[in-house]
């Protein structure tokens, strides 16, 4: 539209300077013709009359343009003002929306020495505003620093289009319309308010890097560096006189540490100890005291503030952050404790109840004593994985990659490398409910027999009649077979068995006496049920027979046997039996009898021969 607008302008000033040309060259036909009708006098009559034909004509034509002259010039003042209307209703538009975007919109600020001076909100020139600001502050920092600066030199040029902050040659902001817009106020207002701005920060700059401010500078460096050499020395001196009174505590105050009789810690080791911390303690100080001088001494030139402040920053994040995060855990603290103090409580009740049911003082139908225990650790590991299940997502860093891929990790070593201990830990569970022995029960497990002095989760040991330990896995356990010879003496009263091969010359009601009273007068062997003999076979040569008898002790059996043993070839030899299996047909011709000597004494040839 303004195009259009503008292409009839210039159309109606091309046809209003052709209509003057023609009024001009008009106004020089009439001139000529006043001029030669006074030049010639005499002329004919008809003459006369066709000059005043032409001269009204003439005059009618000049009418005519200076009417059409009147209509352009009304023309163009109405184009000019029909421009100047759409320019005022563009310029309101763009008004309004800066104001609704001002209202969003952070301008970028222009920083110099540290200082936020004003802020740009358009292009300008193909520059974005953070081109324009990092340019403009730049400009003003290095202009700053001239030990020949005249700040009151900073001048203002304006031109149709933008307003330039000019020091000498250099340019050091450029303000256009679209500056004044965003700002509300003209574009020669906004200069003279830039400027202003300007030469009051290198009033201050030139203060801040003169020769007298950088001799107080240097001065405050020396007092720094010899203020940290003094704390040195000091905090060296003071550690000295520190590691002199720990020397003296070794014959006064410091006696050995012993834990149930160990010695620990001499009084020697213990001054050793002590001087050891001291010394980390006084690196620890030194190292604080750095950390605080280093950042004060850049901070004292303006060129090494920022390398200052980002040492400061080094220092104060973490510590900033660990307090932070300390504050906002507290509350994530506070419920991992409120569920620890419940899950701890509840494993207590459940041991007291254990205790009780292990102790018979409380009874479940079908649930045994010795279940109590390992029902009561399998419960608490229980109610632990589900605590910790419960804490994980407040535990600091458990919603990070790294916490997480460790914990798969950890979880993928342990499902991988722990096939045979699960396998372990499962069959002790099993053999926990299954009962096959307790602790102290004589069993025999293949080729072992022994007591059990320990179950754990992984492996069963056992203690043989010879005091040997023998650990068994529980898996072995769960795929071998066990013989428990303690459940049935509790039970029943477990039987030992042992047999004797007699000719059929003695009759078996005597080898049958012997043996019953062989087996009474065994320690250990009960009357009621009271033992009896079996006779098993009917060999060639001699019969078979099997003395039984009940004991209760199935942990003393092997010491049974033997006095089981020793009392059946007392007995056999009192009565003069030989405990031997007749593998001859001839009658003895004169041999010796197998019986011992001492057996025989105090007996008569005739019952000998008998």
């Amino acid at each position: 539209m303004k195009l259009k607008c503008l292409k009839r302008y210039w159309l109606l000033l091309l046809i209003a300077l052709g209509t003057v040309n023609a009024q001009a060259q008009l106004k020089e036909t009439v001139k000529n013709i006043l001029l030669r009708d006074t030049v010639v006098t005499s002329d004919t009559s008809l003459k006369k009359d066709s000059d005043s034909i032409q001269l009204a004509n003439l005059q009618k034509s000049l009418d005519e343009a200076r009417l059409s002259e009147a209509n352009m010039r009304m023309e163009v003042e109405q184009m000019r003002l029909q421009m100047a209307s759409a320019d005022s209703v563009k310029f309101a538009q763009q008004r309004l929306r800066i104001d609704s975007l001002r209202k969003f919109t952070r301008g970028i600020p222009v920083v110099a020495d540290g200082d936020t001076l004003f802020y740009l909100y358009t292009k300008r020139g193909g520059y974005t505003p953070q081109q324009r600001a990092q340019m403009t502050g730049t400009a003003i920092d290095e202009l700053g620093r001239r030990f020949n600066l005249r700040p009151d030199s900073v001048s203002i040029d304006h031109s149709d289009i933008v307003s330039d902050l000019m020091y000498g040659n250099k340019v050091l902001l450029s303000l256009t319309d679209q500056d004044a817009l965003w700002e509300g106020v003209s574009r020669d207002s906004l200069a003279k308010e830039r400027r202003d701005v300007v030469v009051t920060k290198l009033h201050d700059m030139k203060a801040e890097h003169g020769v007298w401010r950088m001799a107080k500078r240097i001065l405050y460096f020396i007092l720094v560096i010899v203020g940290q050499y003094l704390l040195f020395r000091l905090t060296t001196w003071l550690f000295g006189k520190l590691r002199v009174r720990i020397l003296r505590l070794k014959d006064t105050r410091l006696k050995p540490v012993s834990i149930q009789g160990y010695e620990l810690l001499d009084t020697q080791k213990e001054v050793n100890l002590l001087v050891f911390a001291a010394n980390i303690g006084r690196y620890i100080l030194m190292g604080l005291q750095l950390l605080f001088t280093v950042p004060l001494v850049f901070i004292i030139f303006p060129q090494t503030e920022g390398l200052a402040y980002r040492l400061l920053g080094y220092i104060w994040t973490p510590i900033r952050k660990i307090l932070i995060g300390i504050v906002d855990y507290i509350p994530d603290f506070f419920t991992i404790i409120v569920i620890w103090y419940a899950i701890k409580y509840l494993i207590r009740f459940v041991r007291y109840l254990a205790h009780e049911v292990e102790a018979g003082h409380l009874k479940l139908n079908g649930f045994y004593p010795d279940w109590a225990m390992p029902t009561f650790h399998i419960v608490r590991f229980l109610l632990y994985a589900f605590m910790i299940a419960m804490i994980y997502k407040y535990l600091p860093g458990s919603e990070t990659g790294v916490f997480q891929g460790i914990s798969v990790f950890v979880g993928l070593i342990v499902s991988l490398g722990s096939t045979t201990v699960i396998g372990n830990i499962i069959a002790g569970l099993v053999i926990t409910y299954m009962r096959p022995f307790k602790l102290g029960d004589r069993i025999k497990l293949n080729d072992t027999t022994g007591d059990i002095i320990e179950k754990t989760p992984l492996v069963t040991r056992i203690r043989t009649p010879k005091n040997e330990i023998v650990t068994v896995p529980n898996s072995f356990v769960m795929s071998s077979h066990t013989v428990n010879y303690s459940a049935s003496a509790r039970e029943y009263g477990l039987i030992i068995h042992s047999e004797v091969s007699i000719g059929y010359d003695v009759p078996w009601r005597k080898v049958n006496q012997l043996l019953i009273d062989a087996a009474l007068n065994t320690p250990g062997v009960l009357d009621d049920p009271r033992p009896f003999v079996l006779e098993t076979s009917l060999s060639d040569w001699y019969p078979v027979y099997q003395v039984n008898a009940y004991i209760k002790e199935a942990d003393k059996m092997t010491k049974i046997y033997s006095d089981l043993y020793q009392n059946i070839q007392d007995r056999f030899n009192e009565a003069g039996v030989e405990i031997m299996s007749p593998h001859y047909m001839a009658v003895r011709d004169g041999n010796e009898t197998t019986i011992p000597k001492d057996d025989l004494r105090g007996k008569t040839k005739t019952e000998t021969d008998k």
